[in-house]
């Protein structure tokens, strides 16, 4: 009970403080308000870029190591011929894979593409179609979010039947009635079936590979109708992608596995280099997380000065009150109130200041989110909203604490005589 009336009590100075002073307090809090919407804004960005960026690099999947001829990660002193001598993932690689691989993955899939493809559906066609041709288990290496109609069925895979699942883009294109389920096109000469239409994606903020324009279809239908490159060059070349298990941190069993399997598989004797590389997209994404904490600790000191400012605006309005409130205190004390209450009573009221400058200044961050924007959406995380109270919180503290205590020490006698 003794603390809820200290609350409340404190509540009502704070509140009297605000009422009685408008225009001084207000000026007092514009300095927290501006430093918490600096620091929270820089903070909604930075969220907010991280998110869309790793959005854009969905693409490459999440947990997945792929096989290719190429480092993600180049080595500027290594030859580069040694790179490009290196033999292209097969389709017997990808088999032997499958059967190779222990219990440490969830699925491997082998996939080549090639782009700038016509399709064409009766009067209407698009161009710069990007042709994918995938085995089943693609889609557990990637994002493939069929909204109308199904996936392909192994049956389907095993025999290379012409069928096809397309981007929102192509599908709206080719078939602008609707109804793109059971229709035919064509690419290349043959004839293919629509099973499926992808869930429109939009543009993203890195322009990077987009499932709009993307048609997938199977692995095998996709070489009869290109004439894959063994070398990676003069022709489209294949990928291999394997899964990795949520409960093998860093993937490090599977790309030990993978590693001595490859090596098996191509036949390399124990001193010589491997002639392939594993590649996962987790290198990608710690180099964008570098990147964004560089930026959001910028973002944050930039932020401080204005919250350093802020909090020399309360101090002061801190002590404004403790010299006007002098009698006040002095007949509390001879009432019977304790140090400690005189205290919580000026603390509190810094640190409810506080609450409504960071609150206002949060207030403005979200609005702000509420501008539709096109390749940026901004957000405000409840991450972001706690810590824009806490540091308010803090700042208040540290602003009313040296006033607080000079209040609670006054002596009675001398506070009330005091004008």
């Amino acid at each position: 009970m003794l603390a809820l009336r200290l609350t409340f009590e404190s509540i009502r100075f704070a509140w009297d403080a605000l009422r009685g002073n408008v225009l001084r307090t207000v000026l007092s809090l514009l300095g927290v308000t501006v430093g918490i919407f600096a620091i929270i804004a820089v903070f909604a960005v930075v969220d907010s870029l991280e998110a869309n960026v790793r959005h854009s690099m969905d693409f490459i999947g999440d947990k997945v190591i792929y096989v290719g001829k190429w480092p993600w990660k180049f080595d500027a002193n290594r030859p580069w011929w040694k790179y490009f001598n290196r033999p292209v993932p097969t389709e017997r690689e990808f088999r032997e894979l499958q059967k190779r691989l222990g219990p440490n993955n969830k699925g491997v899939a082998i996939f080549v593409a090639n782009g700038g493809n016509i399709l064409k559906a009766g009067a209407n066609s698009v161009a710069d179609c990007a042709l994918q041709g995938v085995s089943y288990e693609y889609r557990a290496i990637s994002n493939v979010p069929v909204e109308d109609g199904r996936y392909f069925t192994p049956q389907e895979m095993a025999d290379a039947r012409p069928v096809a699942i397309l981007g929102a883009t192509i599908a709206e294109n080719l078939y602008p009635q609707g109804h793109a389920l059971g229709q035919e096109f064509k690419v290349r000469g043959a004839k293919f079936i629509v099973i499926g239409v992808m869930k429109k994606e939009g543009k993203n903020m890195l322009d990077t590979p987009s499932n709009d324009a993307n048609c997938l279809i199977p692995y095998g239908a996709f070489a009869k109708l290109f004439a894959l490159s063994a070398t990676g060059m003069g022709g489209p070349s294949p990928s291999l992608g394997v899964k990795g298990r949520d409960d093998d941190p860093g993937l490090l069993n599977l790309e030990y596995e993978m590693e001595g399997v490859m090596r098996n598989i191509r036949g390399l004797k124990p001193k010589q280099e491997d002639n392939f590389a594993l590649n996962r997209p987790e290198m990608i994404a710690s180099a964008i997380g570098k990147l964004f904490d560089i930026i959001g600790i910028a973002g944050a000191v930039i932020g401080s000065f204005a919250i350093l400012v802020g909090g020399f605006g309360i101090a002061n309005i801190m002590f404004v009150s403790v010299r006007e409130r002098t009698s006040i205190i002095g007949i509390q004390k001879s009432l019977g109130a304790q140090n400690f209450f005189i205290l919580f009573q000026f603390l509190f009221e810094a640190v409810f200041l506080c609450l409504i400058g960071g609150g206002l200044g949060i207030l403005l961050v979200w609005f702000i989110t509420l501008v539709p924007q096109d390749y940026l959406p901004l957000f405000l995380s409840s991450g972001n909203v706690a810590l824009g109270l806490l540091v308010s919180v803090g700042i208040g503290i540290l602003a009313g604490i040296v006033p607080a205590i000079i209040a609670a020490n006054l002596d009675p006698v001398e506070a009330i005589r005091a004008k």
